[in-house]
């Protein structure tokens, strides 16, 4: 028994290693801010983010497929996986062996499969309902999932930070879309902003949206200052990164926007990094 136990924590590790390698090769930003982890919530976020990012990738890239059987089958997995306690996915495994150690609500990844399904039937958002729904499924969960790693056994802390941990979702999400208008609205046809057209979309139209971005930001910073020290630094480096996407957004015209992806170059996120870090040291200290 001892021998079988061994291989499975070996196959176990493989699954989070696995999950570690989709993350870094598929956003090196957000690698970058995880090796700021203590190390089992490190995992933990690996875990999540090769779930999350194997289901996106589906309905993002795996064109001349079947994307919508091959979706059904990566939940119909999960679900197996849910029943034998293991999955000869690595990725689902790792993302399995998460949701049980740290309690995640089974709703969660439900409404989060929920919006990468919308992906497949649904092109435009016609109202602030129906994109608030699709980014609470594609965006906000994922917070809450994170949120469930960084409190750990602290359910009143949770709840405390829930609603701050949805804003920075929301918040990441909408920085996403108005940083790849041209591939969402041209490539891939998806208009996830009511109202929107490429043809009307001007510096007027372009600052509300970064106002109500903003108003999301200001609200996650309010909760981020009061995650465990373990898990603060890395989620204020990513904040203080899309803040300053944002930032170079709302400088950008919006011609310029629908044209070309807006980046934060290396060493201006070394510099963000060492100023983070000197930020964070302030909060750690008042806690």
């Amino acid at each position: 028994m001892k021998v079988k136990q061994t291989e499975f924590m070996r196959y176990s590790e493989l699954s989070f290693e696995i999950s570690r390698k989709f993350t870094k090769h598929y956003s090196t930003s957000f690698y970058s801010a995880t090796q700021l982890f203590s190390s089992p919530i490190k995992e933990a976020i690996y875990g999540i983010y090769g779930f999350v990012r194997l289901a996106d990738e589906i309905v993002d890239s795996f064109y001349g497929c079947d994307q919508r059987t091959i979706l059904n089958r990566f939940e119909a997995d999960y679900d197996f996986a849910r029943e034998q306690g293991v999955c000869c996915n690595p990725v689902i495994n790792a993302f399995l062996i998460t949701v049980n150690k740290y309690g995640i609500e089974d709703s969660y990844v439900r409404s989060f499969l929920e919006s990468m399904k919308s992906d497949l039937d649904k092109k435009v958002y016609k109202s602030r309902q129906e994109t608030d729904k699709y980014i609470y499924g594609s965006a906000d969960v994922v917070g809450l999932m994170c949120l469930c790693v960084f409190c750990g056994d602290d359910k009143k802390l949770f709840e405390e930070l829930r609603t701050p941990a949805m804003k920075l979702g929301s918040a990441f999400q909408k920085v996403n879309f108005l940083r790849d208008l041209r591939q969402d609205v041209v490539e891939l046809g998806r208009v996830y902003f009511p109202g929107f057209s490429m043809e009307e979309f001007d510096d007027r139209k372009k600052q509300e949206l970064v106002r109500d971005i903003q108003s999301d930001l200001d609200e996650a910073h309010k909760g981020i200052v009061r995650l465990p020290d373990s898990s603060r630094l890395a989620v204020l480096t990513a904040y203080r990164y899309y803040v300053r996407l944002l930032d170079k957004i709302e400088n950008t015209p919006a011609k310029k926007l629908i044209s070309r992806r807006i980046r934060v170059h290396n060493a201006e996120k070394f510099r963000l990094l060492l100023d983070t870090m000197i930020k964070n040291k302030f909060y750690t200290e008042n806690v």
